[in-house]
């Protein structure tokens, strides 16, 4: 067998309903690669490597875990990637998919990753702490709603598909856990620049607790703060908002 490493953050999935639930949801759009990301003791990935026509790699950054996998599915071999998901290149020349059960300890920085490969992956089904897959996916109103909202959503269309108690795994995680999809928007957000888009969601959700007006009073002329809209909080604006506002900045 394996051990567990806590400082790797890991809970391995072993409910096969769970498991059944996520294979369906992945299953409903078209992919020719897929990517597992932390396949860890196999519950997930002895189901992928089954799907037909596709190709397959996982990726995993301990070294006992990849051994184990080897060695119980010895088809794995050459299709593993022993390193770091946030420090890999990108694993196919094609689009693929990704999927998996993303380790809690850095799952907000694989999604801005994911961000990187953007225009190379259509779809996400990611397995994260409930309280991230809450946030990620997060309308103009929530008090969940913040930076990693209005960044993911302004590049995917989010979908909360259902939440997985602790029981589901081993070790039992502390917090609740939710599975979340990731589609690529169809028609791109329309903003005068991605960094100046970036820039000011993060400005405003800086001091989210200020009118807009007080957070980003540099990124703008003294005439176009009067607008009314400067008057909210950056919780009360959708992507659509701050989008708009990039066409006023500095």
């Amino acid at each position: 067998m394996y051990t567990l490493k806590k400082s790797l953050g890991q809970h391995f999935l072993k409910d096969n309903q769970v498991i059944s639930r996520i294979i369906d949801a992945l299953k409903q759009d078209h992919f020719d690669n897929l990517l597992e990301v932390g396949p860890g003791g196999g519950a997930l990935t002895k189901e992928l490597i089954q799907l037909a026509g596709i190709h397959f790699k996982a990726v995993e950054l301990d070294e006992e875990k990849v051994e184990w996998l080897i060695k119980k599915f010895p088809g794995l071999k050459d299709k593993i990637i022993h390193r770091s998901f946030l420090d890999i290149d990108k694993p196919f020349d094609e689009s693929f998919t990704i999927i998996g059960n993303f380790p809690y300890n850095i799952s907000s920085q694989i999604l801005f990753k994911i961000l990187d490969w953007k225009d190379s992956v259509p779809v996400v089904i990611g397995m994260f702490q409930q309280e991230v897959a809450q946030r990620a996916a997060a309308k103009h109103g929530s008090k969940v709603y913040g930076v990693l909202s209005a960044l993911i959503q302004a590049y995917y269309e989010i979908e909360y598909l259902f939440d997985v108690p602790p029981e589901c795994f081993n070790p039992p995680p502390k917090v609740m856990s939710a599975v979340i999809r990731l589609k690529r928007r169809t028609s791109a957000l329309n903003f005068r620049s991605e960094r100046d888009y970036w820039v000011l969601v993060k400005t405003a959700f800086n001091q989210r607790r200020k009118t807009l007006r007080n957070a980003v009073k540099a990124q703008f002329a003294p005439d176009v703060l009067q607008d009314e809209i400067f008057n909210k909080r950056a919780e009360a604006l959708s992507i659509e908002d701050f989008a708009s506002l990039t066409y006023k900045m500095k």
